[in-house]
């Protein structure tokens, strides 16, 4: 920069400091951090700013254009900024992602299975299809997305991935070298099995194969520093949960019924699985447990009491209380709300159905403690 007077050194690092309040939209991270501002110069009052993008396509200029002059021009002298965007090389994204991994572990690990994570992690399960898992997912992700909570959801219902749709999640992921910036939408962050087919064609693969595709969702995926992260899991007791078991230990198990006797047997078998996989049971959700109609009356569609039955069951069988963290009623909004891609939480906050799902909201939204130096109890075992 050479012999610069006073006040232009001083305003260079106005501006460095105001490009340092800019984050990438995708990484949330500062574009600073990440290599992206190649240079920047100032001219009667114009930034000119060389900007790398993370890849060619990037469809987020708009977004970082506007961030950027927002910035700036919050200087006193400062009228406007112009962007010049670059893709970065091959060298500058290997750079990346050893910034983003933070070293240069070459081997991706999953931050959510290292013993001084705080992310809390939650698996939705449910013994049969059709209880409603998946609108219990997105809605509890969106309540706690609102309360400020950093959220992640893993679409690992290989058979049946509707989270997409159901939070409004149009955008593919995107790829920096092998790491894949998951798509968000109402804050919180998704990937789905969904994103990686054609189409709407169906996943015909077996075991393995899903064991390594949801090894992928949770290692080569940049998902931040994650408050909660949950996954949406295929019905029953099949191979999705008995990978993830192995890979996500600590994680823990919301068990998803309804008030009908049969599924709530069902559910307890998914519940019990729990005990061989040595994860916590957090407790029983009831979805679908009664109509309102318009005299105020309850209409019991289903049944009543499997949510109870199932929380007590459960309880005897693991020995520590398995509470019933909430009973949602039915109510056609909710499928509205979702088919929106907007969840009842956010679309229609005060209809009865968005309050249980936000109270159930309330009792997850709590951090871990760091577990560093503590023991886990864990079985090991062998793949």
């Amino acid at each position: 920069m050479g012999s610069m007077s006073a006040p232009a050194s001083t305003l260079e690092g106005a501006v460095q400091a105001a490009l340092a309040t800019v984050d990438d939209p995708e990484i949330r991270r500062p574009i600073t951090d990440l290599g992206m501002v190649q240079g920047f110069t100032v001219q009667d009052g114009l930034v000119k700013v060389d900007l790398l993008l993370t890849v060619a396509g990037c469809p987020l200029r708009d977004k970082l254009t506007s961030d950027i002059t927002a910035a700036v021009t919050k200087i006193p002298g400062i009228t406007g900024a112009e962007i010049n965007f670059g893709v970065m090389n091959e060298e500058q994204r290997k750079a990346l992602q050893t910034t983003l991994r933070g070293g240069g572990t070459a081997e991706p690990v999953i931050p959510f299975a290292q013993p001084g994570s705080r992310t809390r992690v939650y698996a939705v399960a449910s013994g049969k299809g059709g209880v409603g898992k998946s609108s219990v997912t997105v809605n509890l992700a969106a309540a706690l997305a609102k309360r400020g909570l950093s959220v992640g959801v893993v679409d690992a219902d290989i058979y049946g991935h509707s989270v997409p749709r159901m939070l409004g999640v149009e955008a593919r992921p995107t790829r920096v070298e092998d790491m894949i910036m998951p798509p968000q939408s109402h804050g919180v962050k998704v990937i789905s099995i969904g994103m990686f087919t054609a189409g709407n064609a169906a996943v015909v693969w077996r075991g393995p194969m899903l064991h390594r595709a949801l090894q992928q969702f949770l290692a080569d995926v940049y998902w931040g520093d994650l408050d909660v992260l949950l996954l949406d899991l295929p019905p029953g007791t099949g191979d999705v949960a008995i990978s993830l078991a192995q890979l996500l230990p600590n994680a823990e198990i919301l068990v998803v019924t309804t008030p009908q006797m049969a599924a709530a047997e069902v559910a307890e078998r998914a519940g019990a699985i729990a005990l061989q996989t040595h994860q916590r049971l957090v407790g029983v959700v009831e979805n679908m447990s009664w109509l309102e109609l318009p005299d105020g009356s309850r209409m019991e569609v289903f049944g009543a009491g499997g949510g109870q039955t199932v929380a007590e069951s459960l309880t005897q069988t693991v020995g520590a209380r398995v509470p019933l963290l909430g009973q949602i009623p039915l109510d056609t909004r909710v499928r509205e709300a979702g088919d929106a891609g907007n969840p009842i939480v956010l679309a229609d906050p005060e209809a009865p159905a968005a309050k249980a799902l936000d109270a159930v909201a309330d009792k997850l939204a709590v951090r871990r403690e760091s577990l560093v130096g503590k023991p886990l109890g864990l079985m090991v075992t062998t793949k």
